[in-house]
């Protein structure tokens, strides 16, 4: 028998996910052209990384909102600078949440497996909100040969306090900002990113 608390729980969460990614969003209208400053300045001669000119632009900051870099649909983003060598908070913390609690289905680096998709090349076409949505309230795909499911995390606060991060990195790895090794020189950790981690991990 299927635990009520926990069918009518998740749904609810996916919903109150959606609704905070709402409220924190920066409003397009609100947005500002790129600035330069903001500008990626990515290695070159990474040759796993797979650079996506137009997902690489779409995905351009124009805001620094206290260490969280937003695109011009007020989406999170990433910021990788010194050729290629640095990134921002968010892109580090997300490849290592990745690689903690994703990878055993989509495979290391985002790079997918014979039964998840490859993340890299789901995040070229998948929105922010579509993605929290996934996250928060699982998906299942059907057809007459196989059955795919990803199950919901929306009350795993391992995944979900750090749903943002996720996107950061995932998006730097679908445009190419960012290829298959750990980064390694990073950005500080903001305080809106620590007070953030603090009220949604209870601590």
């Amino acid at each position: 028998m299927l635990n009520l608390s926990t069918f009518v729980l998740r749904p609810l969460t996916a919903a109150l996910a959606l609704a905070a990614v709402s409220a924190v969003a920066v409003h397009a209208e609100d947005a500002k052209p790129a600035d330069s400053a903001l500008a990626n300045s990515l290695n070159a001669d990474d040759k796993t990384a797979e650079k996506d000119d137009k997902v690489l632009a779409a995905a351009a900051a124009v805001k620094d909102d206290g260490g969280k870099y937003r695109d011009k649909d007020g989406n999170p983003t990433f910021h990788v600078t010194n050729n290629g060598k640095k990134v921002d908070w968010y892109l580090y913390s997300g490849y290592r949440r990745y690689h903690a609690e994703c990878h055993v289905c989509h495979g290391p680096d985002g790079m997918g497996s014979t039964y998840a998709p490859a993340l890299k090349d789901s995040l070229k076409h998948l929105g922010y909100e579509e993605f929290i949505g996934i996250l928060a309230g699982g998906k299942q795909d059907v057809s007459a040969s196989e059955q795919k499911v990803m199950p919901a995390f929306g009350d795993n606060k391992n995944v979900m306090c750090y749903a943002d991060d996720l996107y950061v990195y995932l998006r730097a790895r679908a445009a190419g900002a960012w290829g298959r090794t750990r980064p390694g020189d990073k950005e500080e950790k903001p305080e809106a990113a620590k007070t953030a981690e603090k009220e949604c991990l209870g601590g």
